[in-house]
């Protein structure tokens, strides 16, 4: 297990690749224990689910609309059945401020399109301070590969 002592490995093909693609043991522990070594090597982290991500743009860097979930039966008022639109912070915004690396871990990341993962690797290519790790699915030991070669496997 000297893979997870140090992390070096994993932190190197991150900065190298841009955009892993990560495939953890479904027990999990392995992708915290990665996430703190990054945390210690400078690393400013942020975690959320790829459920509901929408525009990895607007999402990720701009102030973007969000709808309420669709309950069935509304008033027609204002807000109509779709319900009014709230205002969400950019995700990253807070993170980017700074000199320090960033790094953004996506779970349950293969419910994303092939569109909206190749939008992640040309976000990484114009901010390169931002590195992603996104969860595909699960494996009997933890493996990574550059999401590039994923896509271009895909393809």
């Amino acid at each position: 297990m000297p893979l997870l002592l140090t992390g070096r490995g994993f932190r190197q093909e991150l900065e190298r690749a841009g955009v892993l693609a990560l495939y953890a043991p479904l027990e999990g522990g392995a992708e915290t224990r990665l996430l703190r070594r990054l945390r210690a090597a400078g690393y400013r982290a942020q975690i959320t689910s790829a459920r509901g991500l929408g525009d990895p743009e607007a999402f990720l860097f701009q102030q973007h609309g969000v709808r309420p979930p669709h309950l069935g039966h509304q008033s027609v008022g204002r807000g109509a059945a779709v319900g009014e639109v709230q205002m969400a912070a950019p995700q990253l915004g807070h993170l980017l401020e700074g000199t320090a690396p960033v790094v953004l871990w996506l779970l349950e990341g293969q419910v994303l399109s092939q569109a909206e993962l190749a939008s992640l690797l040309e976000i990484t290519r114009r901010e390169p301070r931002l590195k992603i790790v996104v969860e595909l699915g699960g494996a009997r030991a933890l493996r990574w590969q550059p999401l590039a070669s994923v896509l271009a496997q895909t393809a």
